[in-house]
């Protein structure tokens, strides 16, 4: 599937510095440089394409654009991964309730997420993979896992059992209790008759009246969610990835069940050197979602004449690992501080560009610290000067670094 179009990136003299995250399963900061000659490989899980990208989806492919940026500034090729939901329960309801094909819908969103993502300046993946495309691939990773012995069959559903990989639980680290309530919040079915253990995972749903479905050599039917994201991953970048990415609240059970399925399929582990999560982003005291219907639209945005750099600087304001609540205050906080240093940049503001643009650099490096990074500009922004050669230096870093165009 086409991404969307990529912006230019300029280079910026001076040392680069190595990249740390935070690593969900171990729970410390990891270098996530790859040791090897070979590309740093980022996974991304994509959007179910119902409904336009909110606020939350934004910050989550904003960050993963940081971490590409990192990686490209120390002179690494990066092959980034990120996928498309296209067929999925939520997606057909929404078809089914608004009266629209559901293959329209799919395509209506799709367009308009790589508009958003085009805004913000978001350099697109190179593989961009609806699952529908990746079917073929799906029943092949499914017919490994059968080989492997993880596979059986409710009413003509097939399941993996989560047992066939012993290191099941240690992405997420979450007790079996924990794990069982986010399984049946997050679109599980623990409950259902005739499963060997209450977390084994959906791999392939077999044909149900006036829903979608594909032939196979599993029969005619769809994949689950889980096994997609496997197959898909396994495809364009192999096992043993830099960076799997994505909000929080897939960390269970859908970065659980994807890495085990690809670890079982494959023989090998671990699925991937980090796992890297974006904190959730609310409105009015909850979680912003589709489902809730608590949604700041970036198209809206953008349609009402708010500046893209605007959005992208209210979401860099705030680290990613922290939970924070969307307000008006932060696009105005935001609008006043690019304001500012475009006015900076058009004077010629302090002349040490070099050391802000090493602090930019440094505080990146150290998992993402945006607000130590933005907090540096503001400082240069607000010194004396007429020093342009300076001051280009510094938009150069704002563009290259942290995706601002001044």
């Amino acid at each position: 599937m086409q991404a969307w179009t990529e912006p230019d990136i300029p280079a910026v003299p001076g040392p680069a510095r190595r990249l740390r995250l935070c690593d969900t399963a171990s729970g410390g900061l990891v270098d996530v440089t790859p040791s090897g000659d070979g590309p740093a490989r980022m996974y991304v899980c994509g959007i179910t394409p119902y409904d336009a990208t909110h606020m939350g989806h934004a910050a989550t492919y904003v960050t993963f654009d940081l971490v590409g940026r990192m990686w490209r500034d120390a002179g690494l090729e990066v092959n980034y991964t990120q996928n498309i939901t296209d067929v999925d329960d939520p997606l057909l309801e929404r078809a089914t309730a608004t009266g629209i094909d559901w293959t329209e819908l799919a395509k209506r969103e799709i367009q308009l997420f790589r508009d958003d993502m085009t805004a913000l300046r978001v350099i697109p993946p190179q593989a961009y993979i609806g699952v529908v495309e990746a079917i073929p691939s799906v029943v092949e990773r499914i017919t490994d896992l059968q080989r492997a012995g993880a596979v059986y069959e409710v009413d003509g559903d097939l399941y993996f059992a989560v047992k066939a990989d012993p290191l099941f639980g240690s992405v997420s680290r979450y007790d079996r209790n924990t794990m069982r309530a986010l399984f049946a919040e997050r679109g599980g079915d623990p409950d259902r008759e005739g499963k060997r253990d209450p977390l084994d995972s959906l791999l392939w749903q077999s044909e149900r009246p006036g829903e979608p479905a594909w032939d196979s050599q599993l029969g005619r039917g769809r994949p689950g969610w889980h096994v997609e994201c496997s197959a898909i991953a396994l495809d364009h970048l192999g096992m043993t990835i830099d960076v799997q990415g994505g909000g929080s609240d897939l960390i269970f059970p859908h970065h659980e069940m994807s890495a085990s399925g690809a670890q079982v399929a494959t023989g090998e582990h671990p699925f991937a050197r980090a796992y890297v999560h974006q904190a959730m982003v609310g409105l009015d005291g909850e979680k912003m979602s589709k489902s809730k219907g608590n949604l700041v639209l970036v198209s809206k945005e953008l349609a009402a004449g708010t500046d893209p750099m605007a959005i992208r600087l209210a979401l860099l304001a705030h680290h990613y690992r922290t939970d924070w609540f969307w307000t008006e205050s932060d696009l105005l906080s935001a609008q006043e501080r690019l304001d500012v240093w475009r006015g900076a940049v058009g004077r010629g503001a302090g002349p040490d560009g070099p050391a802000v643009v090493e602090a930019i650099r440094a505080a990146l490096a150290n998992d993402l610290d945006t607000p130590a990074a933005l907090a540096a500009i503001d400082t240069w922004a607000e010194s004396n000067g007429d020093d342009l050669e300076s001051a280009a230096l510094v938009a150069q870093a704002a563009d290259a670094l942290l995706g601002i165009r001044l």
